[in-house]
């Protein structure tokens, strides 16, 4: 509470708030590694230094993705979804209060008005794919400062986790992880198809064979990342092998038939979903029908450098690689700055193709037709 009180004490609320924003703009931001945020949490931290910390960095992240909000196509500004996520970054720059669940799920649904007002533009969907990567991820890296912060300093201990610094596991077991990612996959896809395929866990140790794989990481962003996986894993199995009698198992390399070329890139893409389009506040699946999973999960992973790639083979299979920074000195923060080269990226008019577009059918040009 006394950071949300005192981050800006003595300001006028909203109208000031270009103010900031401009001001704020003007600083870069800071990325932490994983071991400085170890050490902000350590048995000897400073909830001061922390708090000095936080005073400081909050504006300048929220202050730079603001500054390229503006930058997007101005139909995109004008739908009421992403005005509304404006001012809650507006309203958060004076007084970091709310923390705004619904964030994701509302920008998404900006980006649906967007296009079922406007249809399909190029040089617009480059533009907002870019801007989403940038903004997602700096409300990451947000929540996870504040996140830290709160579970470090608020004088009670996790029972169910005592060994975690806040939301970062110093021993992170990376198997224990993808077994309850691949539970809870599992349970939602028995509810809906009544089968699902089991897992397969090779472990391989390079360091030190027959042991365990631990590192330092934050068990929920890697959760967060396998749960999507398995999620279109199972889905894709069961469904290319509905007349099966058994399944096979899926180990991040499932036989769910693959996905054609054409498509790969779309699989990270905010502007492509196959699902149908969800309707805010139903109480379902978060997040189903947007198509943001796989783009976010990737999020996850490029947060702390690392990434998360996808390589299919139509009519077979898919498989995913999650790439993790195993020291956690090289696991630094991957953050957005609003800079030239930024607002360039904006600028940018995209030209004619420099490549034949094939065509549907051969021309005929056995005979000449005047048209």
């Amino acid at each position: 509470m006394r950071l949300l009180r005192c981050l800006m004490k003595g300001q006028s609320a909203l109208a000031g708030a270009p103010k900031y924003i401009e001001h704020f703009s003007k600083f870069s931001p800071s990325p932490l590694s994983m071991k400085q945020f170890l050490d902000f949490g350590s048995s000897n931290a400073c909830e001061k230094t922390s708090f000095i910390f936080l005073r400081q960095e909050l504006p300048v992240r929220l202050a730079n993705i603001m500054k390229e909000i503006n930058l997007l196509p101005d139909r995109v500004l004008s739908t009421p979804s992403v005005q509304l996520v404006q001012s809650w970054f507006t309203n958060a720059l004076v007084t970091i209060r709310n923390r705004h669940n619904d964030v994701v799920p509302t920008m998404a649904q900006g980006v649906i008005e967007y296009r079922e007002a406007y249809g399909d533009d190029p040089v617009s969907n480059q533009n907002i794919q870019y801007f989403l990567d940038r903004f997602y991820l700096s409300r990451i890296s947000i929540r996870m400062l504040l996140n830290q912060h709160t579970l470090i300093f608020d004088g009670s201990t996790n029972p169910a986790h005592p060994k975690h610094i806040g939301s970062i596991d110093p021993h992170c077991n990376v198997s224990d992880v993808v077994r309850d990612a691949y539970d809870m996959a599992k349970l939602l896809c028995d509810k809906y198809y009544l089968a699902s395929p089991d897992l397969e866990i090779q472990e391989v140790n390079a360091n030190q064979p027959n042991q365990p794989i631990h590192m330092v990481y934050v068990p929920s962003h890697l959760y967060h990342m396998l749960f999507e996986l398995f999620k279109n894993a199972m889905r894709a199995t069961v469904e290319s092998h509905e007349s099966s009698l058994t399944l096979p198992p899926i180990q991040m390399s499932d036989r769910g038939g693959g996905v054609p070329l054409r498509k790969i890139d779309r699989l990270f893409s905010y502007l492509y979903s196959t699902a149908p389009k969800p309707e805010l506040g139903t109480g379902g699946t978060p997040l189903a029908g947007f198509g943001y999973g796989l783009p976010i999960s990737r999020l996850y992973a490029k947060y702390f450098q690392g990434d998360l790639q996808l390589f299919s083979m139509e009519g077979f299979g898919t498989d995913a690689v999650i790439y993790l920074k195993a020291l956690s000195t090289d696991s630094v923060e991957r953050l957005p700055v609003y800079n030239k080269s930024a607002w360039r990226h904006y600028q940018t008019i995209q030209e004619a193709d420099d490549w034949c577009v094939p065509s549907t059918e051969p021309k005929n040009t056995s005979t000449y037709r005047v048209t």
